[in-house]
């Protein structure tokens, strides 16, 4: 014979019957015996509302002692069957852009302390349901005081690799590092700013260094340059190349060379070597017809900005794989010239994100 759910729901009458019984058994239990069966019953008592009274006042003198942490729940460290969606290998899950100071050693032998941003993440495996993102600060805080390098960074990355029982791990610090540049001609000096990241990365047992560095500098168009020579040689006609501030983004995998430091500054000045119409920052008159001069006699295509800073770092034994990204914010075009080199497979991609070249754009 069929039985059918609905044939067994009790009758109208017979659930009256037994929320009597129940309020009964209430008003003459205890609380304790209440909250064993069901705390939900207390609201069946005359006088209680359907939601529990609750307190609105901050407790401020109350301490989580660790019984009472033990009894939280934690969802995010559930069981598998709380996964949601596909049961998916996730290869990079953590936080990005917490900020905190940390103090760098400069090649001068001085040290400077500076605002970073920190991006920290895991891999997670298909059968964990998520990781405890606060464990990736806490790792990083207890290396903060240190004075950093990339052996403080590893430091780092193995803490909170090993508290969240992950395979792979990632950190990248991102910070304004400022140096000090005198003007062409006037001798005025004034800080020049370099947008610079270190980043650590372990996959698959391996671990690598990279750094990251915007390089920003003056392009002069080659073409309009010989077009407004020809203008002036040939009808007398006052004519002025386009130029532009550009941006390359330099990004290098650290080659290990025993006894040698790749620093911050040996990077920065590769770029200045391989192209070396940086923008200026301070300038009087002087400084200003030498910078025309200078961009006269270095005039470059997107293409030769790539290659120039290509032959540069390829002449560097610390420096291993590598990827160059070129902007040229064009005054002549409502577009950007760009271009991208890389050496090595670390960098080598058939696909860039849609938006890679906006980030190339650098606010004065």
């Amino acid at each position: 014979m069929n039985v059918h759910p609905n044939e067994l729901k009790p009758k109208t009458d017979e659930a009256r019957d037994a929320l009597a019984l129940l309020r009964d058994w209430a008003a003459k239990a205890s609380d304790s015996e209440i909250a064993a069966l069901d705390p939900a019953i207390a609201r069946l008592l005359p006088g209680q509302t359907d939601y529990p009274q609750l307190s609105d006042e901050y407790p401020a003198d109350f301490k989580a002692g660790s019984n009472y942490r033990s009894t939280m729940p934690d969802l995010q460290n559930g069981p598998s069957s709380l996964i949601r969606g596909a049961h998916a290998r996730i290869q990079h899950v953590g936080i990005s852009n917490f900020r905190l100071p940390i103090s760098f050693h400069s090649r001068d032998g001085g040290d400077r302390t500076l605002e970073a941003s920190v991006t920290g993440t895991v891999s997670l495996e298909a059968e964990k349901k998520g990781i405890n993102m606060s464990r990736i600060m806490r790792s990083f805080y207890g290396h903060s005081e240190k004075r950093f390098s990339f052996e403080a960074i590893e430091a780092a990355l193995e803490d909170y690799k090993s508290d969240l029982g992950s395979l792979d791990a990632r950190i990248m610090m991102r910070f304004s590092y400022p140096v000090k540049r005198e003007s062409l001609r006037s001798g005025l000096v004034g800080y020049q700013y370099y947008d610079l990241a270190l980043e650590v990365v372990e996959e698959g047992g391996e671990r690598k260094r990279f750094i990251h560095l915007d390089y920003v500098y003056s392009s002069t168009c080659p073409c309009s340059l010989e077009l407004s020579e020809h203008a002036r040689r040939e009808r007398g006609q006052l004519a002025t190349p386009h130029s532009q501030r550009s941006v390359a983004r330099i990004s290098v995998q650290e080659a290990p060379v025993p006894g040698q430091c790749l620093w911050f500054e040996d990077l920065i000045d590769m770029a200045r070597r391989a192209v070396p119409t940086e923008t200026q920052v301070m300038v009087k008159r002087e400084d200003e017809q030498a910078f025309a001069e200078l961009n006269a006699a270095n005039p470059i295509f997107v293409e030769d900005a790539a290659r120039l800073f290509c032959e540069e770092l390829e002449n560097d034994p610390r420096i291993g794989d590598f990827r160059v990204a070129a902007s040229h914010q064009e005054s002549l075009h409502s577009h950007d010239a760009v271009s991208v080199l890389t050496k090595g497979e670390t960098f080598a991609s058939h696909s860039l994100d849609p938006r890679f070249f906006t980030t190339l754009h650098k606010v004065g």
